[in-house]
């Protein structure tokens, strides 16, 4: 792969983007990529600024296009002729689900099934060899397996049991993806990931919500009473770990992929406060915690995930390089410097709404 081009679908969202980064700070990878994306909400072009600027139709070329146009990725794939396919292209906040659940049914699985169909089109043309050395790596989420009570961990055996209308769209785009490889041997690769965090997330999502919010001195609103528990992964462990499943997973197989870190909501903020009050401490003195403020709980809430990466660990080498407290450090400080990003998600696209209210 380190030669070779790649098609990244979703490449302009959170984790696409920082992918596309490291691939380009990788100095074993030399080649190309394809980022195809619609463009959504989500979607920004601004997270590969530096990237465009740099290799724009040399190595980086940016297609706007949607998964679910078949004819569209025909042509790219005749065109570039990729040896991998990476596919972040997702609807993927739990509250916009709830909010609008046809949107995810439309891209995570009618999308998904188009773009598996054409996939499977390219590959069987391909020559034997090329064949041999084609990949489809399709990035999912821990959520499709349910909630967790106080012990347990998922693995990679774990049933599915998906309770929100994300979790249940990202479910079945990962059955898909496994029929395409049982039925019509596509050579696929699955990850399921826990929570990411760090720099270009969405402000929707709960990190750099209250990072926002605290440089606001807004209200700090937690869902419930805080107690909700995730698993969080620093965005760049997340990419490094495609990267050893794209080239050395075994095919058919999926894993799992964390951080070891499993933190209350309320302990997040409380960090995230703890940290603010340190590199950038209000006026009046206080400290950020002061803004925290409990919420009704989102409908559906699962309590807890947490991730068993022992199958990645142990078969390819992989392990997270961040702590939580680094990578937290390292995400505040980001978002600190680059307030022209966020402000300007803010100006056009998400003012810090709540989100997932539907009745």
């Amino acid at each position: 792969m380190q030669k070779n081009t790649l098609l990244i679908t979703g490449g302009a969202g959170f984790i696409g983007s920082n992918f596309i980064h490291h691939l380009f700070n990788k100095s074993e990878f030399s080649g190309k990529v394809v980022n195809y994306d619609n463009l959504t909400y989500a979607g920004n072009e601004d997270n590969l600024k530096e990237i465009k600027e740099k290799w724009h139709e040399q190595r980086y070329f940016f297609i706007k296009g949607d998964i679910g146009d078949r004819q569209l990725l025909k042509e790219i794939l005749s065109r570039f002729k990729p040896q991998a396919i990476v596919n972040f292209a997702a609807e993927s906040h739990v509250d916009r689900s709830i909010d609008a659940p046809m949107v995810f049914i439309d891209t995570n699985i009618k999308g998904t099934a188009a773009l598996l169909e054409e996939a499977l089109f390219y590959w069987k043309s391909l020559a034997a060899m090329e064949k041999d050395h084609f990949r489809f790596l399709h990035i999912s989420t821990d959520e499709v397996f349910g909630a967790l009570a106080e012990t347990g961990l998922f693995t990679e055996s774990t049933p599915y049991h998906p309770n929100s209308p994300y979790a249940a769209s990202k479910a079945a785009s990962d059955h898909l993806l496994n029929a395409w490889h049982k039925t019509f041997n596509l050579p696929v690769l699955l990850t399921n990931c826990s929570n990411n965090y760090g720099p270009y997330q969405f402000p929707e999502k709960l990190i750099p919500l209250m990072i926002i919010n605290c440089l606001h001195e807004k209200p700090l609103p937690i869902y419930g009473k805080g107690a909700n528990i995730r698993d969080w992964l620093y965005v760049d462990d997340h990419c490094s770990a495609l990267w050893q499943v794209l080239h050395n997973g075994k095919i058919g197989e999926s894993y799992n992929i964390g951080g070891g870190n499993e933190i209350k909501n309320i302990d997040i903020v409380k960090d995230i406060c703890a940290i603010m009050d340190g590199v950038r401490p209000r006026a009046n003195g206080k400290s950020y915690q002061d803004l925290i403020t409990f919420v009704s709980d989102r409908p559906g809430h699962d309590y807890r995930y947490a991730i068993d990466f022992a199958k990645i660990k142990n078969e390819l080498g992989w392990k997270p390089s961040h702590s939580y407290h680094s990578g937290l450090e390292k995400t505040i400080k980001w978002y600190i410097d680059n307030t022209t990003w966020w402000q300007a998600i803010q100006e056009k696209k998400y003012n810090l709404e709540r989100l997932g209210v539907r009745k």
